[in-house]
């Protein structure tokens, strides 16, 4: 199983409304890639690692697919209109990374 981690840096004056990424934006991206994302998880940041320190990310997101190509499968042919949606809840650039999950709950 993959992870595609979806990540919205922590900059000031930055733009982001959690309610619509939440219940607007995610289930449209996982009613476009169907089976292709077994689930998904959403963050909302609150904190750093030390007292006081603002989170590294405003957000991210986690979408769990069987494998690369299943991802690319479902998210490719639907790119266009998930990015076109990222603009009605933040101004940020997300920071994208591909994981292999080698332990996870049972």
């Amino acid at each position: 199983m993959i992870k595609v981690s979806v990540m919205y840096p922590n900059k000031q004056g930055a733009r982001f409304d959690h309610n619509y990424y939440r219940d607007t934006h995610m289930p449209l991206v996982k009613k476009l890639m169907g089976n292709s994302c077994k689930f998904y998880t959403v963050d909302k940041g609150l904190a750093g690692g030390a007292p006081g320190q603002p989170a590294t990310y405003v957000a991210m997101c986690h979408l769990y697919c069987d494998s690369v190509e299943s991802f690319q499968a479902g998210f490719g042919p639907h790119v266009k209109e998930i990015m076109g949606d990222v603009p009605n809840y933040t101004d940020l650039a997300p920071i994208i990374q591909i994981s292999d999950v080698v332990v996870g709950q049972p």
